[in-house]
């Protein structure tokens, strides 16, 4: 293989913010954070939805908003759910 040319492959933590779930893996994925994990400084990957917390894994259905983008989506699409659809 060539020298130089492929990314840097290390253990990264991946921290579920929904609900504080937090996990080591491979990864090339590039970061600027770091944290303490079991006594070992990792880079740090801070993702919505894991296993712990998606609804097809946990049962439970649950939307995940946290820019305000299904309100947005509602609000724009909300129009055309009140006209019906002629071309049907």
């Amino acid at each position: 293989m060539k020298e130089g040319i492929h990314p840097n492959y290390r253990e990264v933590v991946f921290h579920d913010l929904s609900c504080d779930f937090k996990f080591v893996t491979r990864s090339t994925v590039q970061t600027r954070e770091t944290i303490e994990h079991e006594g070992k400084t990792y880079p740090l990957v801070k993702i919505e939805v894991s296993s712990q917390s998606h609804p097809f894994y946990t049962g439970n259905q649950k939307i995940v908003d946290t820019a305000g983008r299904v309100e947005k989506f509602r609000q724009k699409f909300a129009k055309l759910g009140t006209r019906g659809n002629k071309n049907v």
